[in-house]
């Protein structure tokens, strides 16, 4: 290759443009593939083209259907392609599902001309590619449902070759792609690679699905309400706060969607719900992401005994609907669906699991056994969250099987109904399962007075430091006071629950895109930073490509080492350049 003149800016334009494709960050498989590119696109071939292409089938449906003769025209990636001289076989994976394509020379190009299938099918299309295909179905002498195609389309070029993963004839899988960071960070690639993780999703989906068509089932409606909210209300969780530039106010993503779904009962509905994204500024761990799905319905003249019941009817309903069954594994476990479920107080579950009864114990008391057993007390924690740090510690791991846990002490449900024979409890459950949450309900406080007495404890709790505390939400005081009819409120975790129905122990296998650290970016290394240090332009391309993409690494090296590579890479790619001599290294080095 001759390297240009200063004063030939085509040809320098060229030449730039032949090193940044064969920049140090491409791997020689990408290299080819953008080779690949070119070579369609002076052929006349565009490797991406805009306008529709008319799929008439899928790749299950063919399966699925299969008629002998019949003309078909799909879409897909080209997988695991088999060259054999005139024919080539290949998969074409679709959304449903993979059929098998076979293309032959003499059928793909009938006229003289075969240097469509000869150059381009045989050497520039890769695994990975997206293509369209027409032609007649038929079945292989192994068997094998096909697609004998006439025509082939590209419809869009694969730049970065995909994992491939292998699997021998007993069905063990070989180079499968398992590393969490890359899975997570590049879920479009394991979507494509990993069929079980496709197969989450579509019932995560399914699952949401059976959830929607049983509450409309029961004439409820689904409703909208805000992200940003002027007080995250509604939980106790600490929230993310941004601004409202045009309103000049803090906002917050909402943390919980409960106090709007309610002003709704106030306003007259009977029964509404909303699937709501939720966002709280916390941990992140296998079964928390800052950012996560609820399920959260109100009902007019209900209680929680209601909510009980029909909070199992709806869970027994997914699982038949979704799964066929109300065993579920999970595990090494069989977790079972069908109702009714065990139900015990948070009082008993605490006698029965930590030996110690929380009946009119006092904070003191509370933080005295907190600390008997091993959990860390301080004085930002309140009787709630004492006895909640006690149930956590020593009952939720017990519970794998479906359970309610009734009847919550006063001080850990700020917006429930105090119990209706007990005023020291509140008329509350959680469900849990395989030991953790993924229920709460309340029979609602509608007690306007109340209300903002349990508010004015939390703002207790904020001022002792927890900044977990609700705040006073007055606008939602007054809707109370414009009057609640008895309701009942159930929240469910969309995350875990789906987690629970799919197997899966990570709440990042549920998400498509889980919360992650920002990834670093390995900035392109510019020819500039070298030449600006009087580096002539021509070795300057060559010291980014033969391993020196940086002043830095230029410096850790021998000049002798720079030499010799300098040189070696001269002579192995035949530019036509006088050699490089160790002087003119040295003086580099220097100036460096």
């Amino acid at each position: 290759m001759k390297f240009p003149q200063k004063n030939s800016f085509t040809d320098y334009y060229i030449c730039r443009s032949f090193f940044s494709i064969m920049n140090l960050s491409l791997s020689e498989e990408e290299i080819i593939r953008r080779q690949a590119l070119d070579k369609m696109r002076q052929s006349g071939i565009d490797p991406f083209p805009a306008a529709l292409f008319p799929v008439t089938h899928y790749a299950k449906e063919v399966q699925e259907k299969y008629e002998e003769g019949k003309e078909v025209v799909l879409a897909g990636r080209m997988m695991n392609t088999r060259v054999m001289g005139k024919a080539t076989f290949a998969d074409l994976h679709d959304s449903s599902g993979k059929v098998q394509i076979y293309l032959n020379v003499d059928q793909l190009c009938p006229g003289e001309d075969k240097s469509f299938y000869n150059d381009v099918v045989k050497h520039l299309l890769h695994y990975g590619d997206f293509v369209g295909v027409s032609g007649k179905l038929f079945t292989t002498r192994m068997g094998e449902i096909s697609v004998n195609v006439t025509s082939l389309k590209i419809l869009a070029k694969s730049l970065k070759p995909l994992p491939v993963v292998k699997t021998d004839k007993e069905g063990n899988i070989y180079d499968a792609f398992t590393d969490p960071e890359g899975r997570y960070r590049m879920r479009y690639v394991d979507l494509v690679v990993n069929e079980k993780v496709k197969e989450t999703f579509i019932l995560r989906t399914g699952i949401v699905n059976a959830m929607r068509h049983f509450f409309n089932a029961a004439g409820y409606l689904e409703v909208d309400t805000p992200v940003l909210q002027p007080i995250p209300g509604g939980a106790t969780a600490r929230p993310f706060i941004t601004h409202h530039n045009a309103l000049d106010v803090p906002m917050y993503l909402r943390i919980a969607n409960e106090l709007y779904l309610k002003r709704l009962i106030v306003g007259g509905f009977d029964g509404v719900y909303e699937f709501s994204r939720n966002f709280r500024n916390e941990g992140m761990d296998r079964t928390h992401n800052p950012e996560f799905t609820v399920l959260e319905i109100y009902v007019a003249y209900k209680d929680y005994q209601w909510m009980m019941d029909f909070t199992e009817k709806m869970l027994e309903h997914v699982c038949r609907e979704v799964l066929g069954s109300t065993q579920v594994k999970f595990g090494e476990k069989t977790l079972n669906f069908q109702r009714p479920f065990r139900r015990l107080s948070m009082t008993d579950a605490i006698k029965e699991y930590a030996g110690f009864d929380i009946t009119g114990k006092s904070e003191e008391e509370l933080a005295a056994f907190c600390k008997s057993i091993g959990i860390e007390v301080n004085n930002m924690m309140g009787k709630g969250k004492l006895i909640d740090e006690i149930f956590g510690a020593r009952c939720e791991g017990n519970f794998i099987q479906p359970t309610f846990i009734t009847d919550y002490p006063v001080e850990m449900s700020p917006l429930c109904k105090r119990h209706r024979s007990n005023p020291d409890l509140t008329e509350r459950f959680e469900l849990m399962i395989n030991g953790k949450e993924v229920a709460n309900a309340y029979s609602e406080l509608n007690d306007p007075i109340e209300q903002r007495a349990r508010f004015e404890e939390q703002l207790q709790l904020q001022e002792r430091g927890d900044d977990e505390a609700m705040f006073i939400d007055h606008d939602f005081l007054r809707a109370l006071e414009y009057g609640m009819p008895p309701t009942s409120g159930m929240g469910i975790g969309i995350d875990r629950l789906v987690m629970l129905l799919t197997n899966n122990e990570s709440i990042q296998e549920v998400l498509f895109f889980p919360q992650m650290r920002p990834e670093k970016w390995q900035s392109e290394p510019d020819p500039k930073v070298f030449i600006a240090l009087g580096i002539p332009e021509q070795w300057a391309e060559i010291l980014i490509k033969a391993g020196f993409p940086t002043v830095e690494k230029l410096k850790e090296a021998k000049p002798t080492s720079i030499h010799q590579t300098l040189n070696g890479y001269r002579k192995k790619n035949k530019l036509e350049m006088p050699a490089l001599q160790l002087n003119d290294v040295q003086q580099w080095l220097g100036e460096a």
